[in-house]
């Protein structure tokens, strides 16, 4: 198959290699990725569809499903669809100014799902360890000014690092062997002094994911120990039933988001395309696995979408 070499150069160009020491198999790389990226669009259109068209679903559990499938496609699409112009056309050209782009929204966005997270382990918290008072503690407008808390603080955390790059001087050599703008990456490109960029970066990640792990676990911790003292077997089902979804949601979400960033930094010895997989699969397995998830284990949630899918 013929490949276009359509890459721009020049001073205010960055060139993404895409999979070092794989780029004669991109093409084949690049089916299961789309084919991903497009299972993951439709499941989190699919579930904003649903929510949005059905009043039933006008809750505060199922907003924050919402702004989870918002933050999912925003995250995938600002990495994939550059990726595959690397693995179809040769596009592997960028702008700084898209580079540090890009690099703000996955971050941000990120940080954004992060923050979600700690909302709906909150939620669960108050749905089974104050059940009485949860139409008045969590209604639908105190949801979204958390979701526009997370917004501001992810927005208020990560502006610093595209500021700070976007002063820094950049070497000859812009040759970034990577899919995409990745904090660590981009800062390798300069000839600067980049202590305070390696620092901002890595006591950002840890401060922003131990507080809301540990927000997290705190949560749950109160939740098991109230589930603990119910009495009666078919409520405690539930409820476990209830936080399992989220548990595994984070799980698909810390794991690999925990492992790029410390690969990022101390990649020594890891092999780069094993690496850059793993890296770019973050971007598409939680987006793909999060609406099926919910799917299967909220069963009002799935009936909707089964009423909505035989109507078709």
């Amino acid at each position: 198959m013929a490949v276009f070499n359509l890459t721009p150069s020049g001073p205010s160009t960055f060139i993404l290699t895409g999979i070092p020491g794989l780029e004669p198999a991109h093409i084949w790389i690049s089916i299961p990725f789309s084919m991903f990226y497009i299972m993951g669009l439709l499941g989190n259109v699919t579930v904003l569809f649903v929510v949005g068209k059905e009043q039933t679903l006008h809750k505060p559990m199922y907003l924050l499903l919402s702004m989870l499938a918002l933050t999912d496609i925003v995250t995938s699409t600002s990495v994939i669809p550059k990726a595959l112009c690397i693995f179809w056309f040769n596009l592997k050209g960028i702008t700084v100014g898209g580079c540090l782009t890009q690099m703000f929204f996955l971050h941000a966005v990120s940080v954004m799902h992060s923050a979600i997270l700690v909302t709906m382990a909150f939620d669960r918290y108050i749905a089974i360890c104050n059940p009485l008072r949860y139409a008045t503690i969590l209604t639908n407008v105190k949801i979204a000014k958390l979701g526009l808390v997370g917004l501001v603080r992810a927005f208020l955390i990560i502006l610093p690092l595209p500021l700070l790059l976007s002063r820094q001087p950049f070497c000859a050599n812009r040759v970034i062997p990577h899919t995409y703008c990745e904090h660590m990456a981009v800062v390798k490109m300069s000839c600067g002094d980049i202590t305070v960029n390696r620092t901002y970066g890595l006591v950002m990640a840890f401060v922003v994911i131990g507080l809301d792990l540990t927000l997290i676990a705190l949560s749950y911790g109160l939740i098991i120990r109230a589930v603990l003292r119910i009495s009666s077997k078919k409520a405690h089902q539930k409820a476990l039933n209830t936080c399992t979804t989220h548990i595994c949601v984070m799980f698909t979400f810390y794991t690999p988001f925990l492992f790029s960033s410390l690969t990022h930094r101390f990649s020594q010895g890891f092999t780069p395309h094993i690496h850059m997989i793993l890296a770019n699969l973050f971007f598409l397995i939680p987006p793909m696995l999060n609406p099926i998830i919910y799917g299967v284990k909220t069963k009002q949630l799935r009936d909707k979408v089964f009423k909505y899918t035989c109507r078709m």
